[in-house]
């Protein structure tokens, strides 16, 4: 019998816009792999956003399905690594690019991108963090890994996903959090996950062109690019370090060295799509025991496929606060 499934269909018409609807697909229409996953929960990242509204960079080529997460339930395997009723996590690598993602009920992919679910964390909580969750714990082990444990902590973009959950990871961990938004408005639930204080998108976005600004950053985690991230290079401390992971303001960076030579500042660049799996591995487990967070309600709810194109809007006009999980119907 033929397995049908709701999926986000994103179609480009013939004057070049692009048209989102729900549809219904089969099983068989997904790609060959060694995996096929029926999906309970996706979430939506802002790559997922860019997908949906035809961009090349992301997707090359349409109709498609985005979704760069999924969790679910395997429901076939070729491999004797996972069987039927294995619980699993996939995120990253072209999953949600050019294969149909996790806005779709079903799934099928290659088994080296599928991560067992770990003990600690349900298929809900996995998609609460999902790829932004994940790429914020990158961001904060890294930024440890380099000497980041007094003096304060930037978030920028901070009211987003990875932004919300880099607050929480680095209020967890003991460590001094500035949340700087353009949302003012959301400040209480900035400092309701963990911020200590709260500052404005503008006052880390300075376009005097300084080579250098006051010294005040032990560490960053940049989600935005451009020249807030200018900024943030130019006022961190002495021997301080910046982890950058997206460019949702800009990919450009203009600045001098001055800011590498004078003050030692590292720019740390985080990637979440290409991790080797034994990687993928200890970090889901990290997340799923010595960091789990106990706040991920207060940042993240749900939406069904049919709620999921205004979400989408609403992340491309910069609308979106926290994390939004996609619950398929049928689950």
């Amino acid at each position: 019998m033929t397995i049908q499934f709701d999926a986000l269909w994103v179609e480009e018409q013939p004057d070049g816009s692009f048209r989102r609807s729900v549809v219904q697909r089969s099983v068989e229409m997904l790609p060959p792999g060694d995996l096929l996953i029926r999906v309970h929960y996706s979430s939506l990242n802002y790559k997922d956003a860019l997908s949906a509204a035809g961009h090349r960079g992301v997707t090359r080529a349409y109709p498609h399905t985005p979704g760069i997460d999924a969790a679910g339930v395997v429901v076939e395997s070729a491999v004797d690594a996972f069987s039927p009723g294995d619980e699993v996590i996939v995120i990253g690598y072209d999953l949600g690019m050019n294969t149909p993602g996790g806005f779709g009920g079903y799934i099928r992919v290659p088994a080296s991108w599928a991560v067992k679910r770990p003990a600690g964390l349900t298929l809900r909580e996995s998609m609460a963090l999902g790829t932004a969750g994940f790429t914020a714990a990158q961001c904060v082990e890294t930024l440890l890994q380099h000497g980041v444990q007094n003096g304060e902590v930037l978030v920028t973009g901070a009211t987003g996903g990875v932004g919300s959950v880099a607050v929480a990871l680095l209020h967890k961990l003991g460590i001094t959090v500035v949340a700087a938004t353009g949302k003012m408005e959301e400040a209480d639930y900035l400092h309701r996950i963990g911020a200590t204080a709260v500052i404005s998108r503008g006052e880390v976005d300075d376009r005097s062109g300084r080579p250098l600004l006051r010294e005040r950053w032990a560490g960053v985690v940049d989600t935005v690019g451009g020249a807030i991230l200018a900024t943030a290079i130019r006022s961190t401390r002495y021997g301080g370090s910046v982890a950058a992971c997206g460019m949702a303001a800009s990919p450009s960076l203009e600045l001098t060295v001055y800011p590498f030579i004078l003050r030692g500042v590292k720019l740390l660049g985080v990637d979440s799509v290409n991790v080797p799996i034994t990687e993928r591995r200890r970090i889901w487990e990290l997340l799923a025991d010595d960091w789990k967070l106990s706040n991920l309600d207060a940042m993240a709810r749900e939406v069904s496929l049919y709620d999921l194109s205004a979400e989408i809007d609403a992340m491309l006009l910069g609308q979106q606060r926290g994390r939004v999980i996609v619950v398929h119907e049928e689950v």
